[in-house]
């Protein structure tokens, strides 16, 4: 004897598979701008690198800029502060203003770093945020920027011996000791 299906149950199954997924057919609709941070192939730009505080760190952030920065250049972006769109990120700044009394040269391989006060006065992530934005700027010879001295002059250069640092793959400054 042969077993009939149900009728029931193949008639509803038939049905729910010629109305489909319930998805109409429609045309392209408008969504906004288009894409944008992503650097068309071909292009050249140039970003500064600076490093802020955020939640869980040090945290790295990419201006757009016309032209690689010098270290001093950089650093004077890094004194601003945040940009709006940064701060909402929960990015801030431990370095404190120094009212443009910091001034930063570089040479082959190395950024030299002139405080108006002394670097023990600083914020351990301050200490950071200079180095790192520093090693990461325009700075001459073939170094990557975990290899680039950062040499911390205390009061404007009055002090005896620059501390050495640099910016490690963590984003943290590494002291570097004396040979």
């Amino acid at each position: 004897m042969r077993k009939r299906l149900p009728l029931l149950p193949l008639l509803t199954g038939l049905l729910f598979l010629a109305t489909g997924c319930g998805v109409t057919p429609t045309g392209p609709e408008g969504a906004g701008a288009p894409a944008s941070g992503i650097q068309r192939p071909g292009t050249d730009a140039d970003h500064a690198r600076l490093y802020f505080v955020g939640p869980y760190g040090l945290r790295t952030t990419a201006r757009p800029t016309d032209r690689p920065l010098t270290p001093q250049q950089a650093l004077g972006l890094l004194l601003e502060g945040p940009t709006d769109a940064e701060r909402e990120r929960g990015l801030i700044s431990e370095v404190p203003s120094m009212n443009g009394r910091l001034t930063a040269t570089a040479s082959r391989g190395t950024v030299d770093i002139y405080l108006p006060v002394n670097i023990a006065e600083l914020e351990v992530a301050a200490v950071s945020q200079l180095t790192c934005t520093a090693a990461h700027s325009e700075v001459p010879g073939d170094r990557r920027p975990t290899d680039v001295d950062v040499r911390f002059h205390e009061n404007l250069g009055r002090s005896t011996a620059p501390w050495t640092a640099r910016c490690g793959a963590d984003g943290n400054a590494h002291p570097q000791t004396r040979a």
